[in-house]
């Protein structure tokens, strides 16, 4: 399968997804987002596939959504994500539905969507120089990519609000003493860690780790379907608002942004 925006290999039954749009640091605009949406779906079928990886190009993991793009959409009063906000939804919800190990290898940024997604993974390994950001109240809009679902269950409702509401970045080891990074190692070290994890899952008890998996999300993630609905819905109406258009120019602009809650 061809892929425009990330790099796909498989290698030792470790499927590797690699960002790769350097240029805008990994933003998940549409092509990025149905990209790893293909790979993720491609590795579950792969019975030579017993892990992957999400790893990424460039001086970090991913900025986020393309701010870029919502900007020159705010100028035509057109909601450009109302393409982006269903599948970005769908990725981190295919990764707890896959019955195969999911490892997020991240550095550097990794804000809005992107650190949802590095919940979502099984496994976080961050390299010490990783900030964690969610980003999206900065632009007026509210977490995404299963964001809030997944944050409450694996930071606990209170963190999960602070976060979410205050756009607080959080360092690697603070992600692990929170409990959703696994492990914290210097950047140069970062992919030989992530070798070394892959490697052990790829060679276990594979039904095991799939039967893992599904009692997991069958004890922890029932409604998430409903949820991930409601997410896109309000998603949206954000994007209509005032607050988001200041959001995203003040961001351009490099200026603090002067919200009016309208």
């Amino acid at each position: 399968m061809q892929y425009t925006n990330i790099l796909y290999a498989v290698e030792n039954h470790i499927a590797t997804i690699t960002l790769n749009t350097p240029q805008n640091l990994n933003a998940f605009n549409e092509t990025m987002i149905l990209d790893v949406l293909r790979a993720l779906k491609e590795s579950e079928k792969d019975d030579d596939v017993h892990v992957v990886v999400i790893s990424a190009n460039g001086r970090a993991f991913s900025g986020g959504g393309d701010v870029g793009e919502m900007i020159e959409g705010a100028k035509k009063d057109v909601v450009i994500f109302d393409k982006t906000v269903g599948p970005i939804s769908q990725v981190s919800y295919t990764i707890k539905k896959m019955k195969k190990p999911v490892i997020a290898s991240v550095f550097g940024a990794v804000a809005g969507a992107a650190f949802n997604i590095a919940v979502a993974c099984d496994f976080c390994i961050a390299a010490e120089n990783s900030k964690f950001i969610q980003a999206f109240v900065n632009i007026g809009l509210i977490p995404d990519a299963g964001g809030l679902f997944l944050l409450t269950r694996s930071l606990g409702l209170n963190r999960a609000t602070h976060l979410a509401m205050l756009g607080t970045p959080v360092t690697a080891q603070e992600g692990k003493d929170y409990g959703f990074v696994y492990q914290v190692c210097p950047l140069e070290e970062l992919e030989e860690a992530t070798k070394r994890l892959a490697h052990k899952l790829a060679h276990g008890p594979l039904v095991s780790y799939g039967y893992m998996k599904e009692l997991i999300f069958e004890s922890q993630f029932k409604g998430y379907d409903e949820y991930t609905a409601l997410e896109c819905e309000k998603q949206m109406a954000c994007g209509y608002t005032e607050d988001f258009k200041e959001g995203v120019f003040a961001f351009g602009e490099k200026r603090k942004a002067n919200f009016t809650g309208k």
